[in-house]
């Protein structure tokens, strides 16, 4: 080849190598190398491109370790004006090609999942690619036009680190903005993923999933683009009347598929069959002529059921009711009431449970009242004594607080007050709360000393009249018992009214 041909090839060559590359260009390379500078990128040109440290290491570390020498790899040019060598950018035409993404994704109007990580008072965060998105609290599904201001940035926070289905409504590159919304996504969303999982669910599979709405049939529960019903009788072993008893709004829970309809979308969930059975376990914890309590819970022409705990439930058949001939149930026993009854038969395999009312003697029935009515005596006997003491603690405060508003107030005084008035006003409140305190104790010790040998005297009348019952008839028995309960209320009403008195008396003696 002669000289003028080498050099026209060249001046050919030159004119092609710097005509072709320029600022803002984005190149296919291959890496050929990886110095402490960067790395080497041919371009297929006269220059190979240089890839500087600072832009690698705006690169994930994953992306980093991926790279290898010969790997193709877009980069954008950045400067053309070094003879040497051009500098490139990976972390650049990433960004070129997240946008070019973003304006198809605006342009077909799909859907995609992406993930909030931050929030401010105007909307959430949801980066795509390498492109930081914007959600516009307008946009948010969660977020009402009239939800006030501290719940709207509750709502933000919360959703902060969650998955949210998005729309790209506006890109616009030249100002790096980029405007997502949820709630034009959300509804195709949900079509879609129900249509998915609707296509994969097979009853029998368990899942978890977040209680989404109640209704007095039952609750419904969110499984993550599809809601499936759990009706009342599926939320527990035990009898309830509405889902708030066992679940609330927003718990997760899970739950297990019965029943898939195609044709109208409705999935049928159980929660209690991935509950404990008490069935399991009821001849471990109940004998055969055990006496137990059960509460009445429905009463048919054959007989009352009677549940004995939660999700074990006895039936009470029509002629273990009475000694006597019973035609209706009714006429021996109310819903809601709970009898002493006597277990005759177990049957755990068929989840049965024979009760009877008549089996149990009079006297185990008196027993058993005495017990209740002595129980719930000390109960209000207790719900009182707490009220005396919170009352004494009341006056407590109420005499400590006047001293204590007068010490702060001497303090908040720009000039000195008199130290030793100062000091009197406040020894005086502190022995004035000691006074206090030493009424309210005794009170209760008076209370105590008062109270204990009446309850001590009425629990040994009454067993004493529970034991001589057993000689006589029951309707007789009966009638002493309830005098006596009687006149032990009449006896506590006595005390508690002397006591009450005493307490007074000495609340105003400290009071002077």
């Amino acid at each position: 080849m002669s000289d003028e041909s080498m050099n026209s090839l060249e001046d050919l060559l030159d004119q092609h190598d710097y005509e072709m590359p320029q600022a803002g260009d984005i190149r296919i390379g291959v890496v050929v190398a990886s110095t402490a500078q960067g790395l080497i990128i041919d371009l297929g040109l006269k220059r190979d491109g240089i890839v500087p440290q600072s832009d690698l290491a705006k690169l994930e570390q994953e992306e980093r370790d991926a790279l290898k020498v010969n790997d193709e790899v877009p980069v954008y040019v950045v400067q053309t004006e070094d003879p040497e060598a051009l500098v490139v950018s990976i972390h650049l035409a990433r960004l070129n090609q997240d946008w070019i993404e973003a304006e198809q994704l605006m342009q077909s109007g799909e859907i995609f999942e992406g993930e909030v990580i931050g929030y401010n008072k105007g909307g959430v965060i949801v980066p795509y690619g390498r492109i930081r998105g914007f959600i516009p609290i307008s946009h948010m599904s969660d977020i009402t036009p009239g939800m006030g201001e501290r719940r709207r940035q509750q709502r933000l926070a919360r959703v902060r680190g969650e998955k949210i289905a998005v729309k790209i409504i506006e890109v616009d590159r030249q100002r790096h903005r980029l405007v997502m919304s949820q709630r034009e996504a959300q509804k195709e969303w949900e079509e879609k993923k129900r249509g998915e999982l609707m296509e994969t669910l097979k009853p029998g599979d368990i899942l978890s999933g977040r209680i989404s709405g109640m209704r007095d049939f039952g609750a419904f529960v969110d499984l993550g683009g599809a809601d499936g019903l759990v009706h009342i009788s599926e939320l527990s072993w035990h009898r309830i009347d509405h889902p708030r008893e066992v679940v609330k709004l927003g718990d997760d829970v899970q739950v297990q598929v019965l029943g898939i309809d195609q044709e109208t979308g409705r999935i049928s969930l159980t929660r209690k069959k991935l509950l404990p059975n008490p069935w399991d376990t009821v001849s471990q914890r109940y004998s055969q002529n055990e006496l137990v309590e059960g509460k009445i819970t429905r009463i048919l022409d054959y007989g009352a059921f009677a549940e004995i705990e939660p999700g074990v439930e006895g039936l009470l058949h029509v002629s273990q009711l009475s000694r006597n001939a019973v035609e209706n149930p009714r006429e021996v026993v109310q819903e809601g009431e709970v009898h002493l009854l006597r277990i005759v038969s177990i049957d755990q395999k068929r989840q049965r449970i024979g009760l009877s009312l008549k089996a149990v003697t009079p006297t185990e029935q008196i027993e058993w009242m005495a017990q209740k009515e002595l129980a719930e005596a000390m109960q209000r006997e207790e719900e009182e004594a707490t009220a005396a003491a919170k009352a004494a603690r009341l006056k407590s405060e109420e005499v400590e607080a006047p001293s204590t508003e007068a010490v702060e107030s001497a303090a908040e005084v720009e000039e000195p007050i008199d130290t030793p008035l100062a000091e009197a006003i406040q020894a005086d409140a502190v022995e004035a709360a000691e006074s206090v305190d030493e009424v309210a104790e005794a009170v209760a010790e008076e209370t105590d000393a008062i109270v204990a040998p009446v309850v001590e005297a009425a629990t040994d009348e009454i067993a004493t009249v529970a034991n001589e019952a057993a000689a006589v008839e029951e309707t007789v028995a009966l009638e002493e018992l309830s005098q006596v309960i009687e006149q032990t209320e009449e006896q506590i009403e006595e005390v508690f009214e002397e006591v009450s008195e005493a307490a007074a008396s000495d609340d105003t003696v400290n009071q002077e």
